[in-house]
């Protein structure tokens, strides 16, 4: 795990928001709200995985099987 995780997760986060304000001012608010979703989930995915090795990490340095 390093930064570029945080930085990944920030760069989602600017362009989901980028593009749901260009499509909230040209009335495009159903599509909006598909993005930011889809954003989440991405940014979720991302966050969950780190999750995992965490556990991974965490199994391996106690010595759980």
């Amino acid at each position: 795990m390093d930064i570029s995780v945080i930085f990944r997760l920030a760069a989602i986060g600017i362009i989901v928001t980028v593009v749901c304000q260009i499509l909230k001012k040209s009335d495009r608010d159903d599509i909006s709200t598909v993005i930011s979703i889809v954003g989440l989930v991405i940014a979720l995915t991302i966050a969950v995985t780190m999750i995992g090795d965490l556990f991974d990490v965490i199994r391996e340095l106690f010595g759980v099987t």
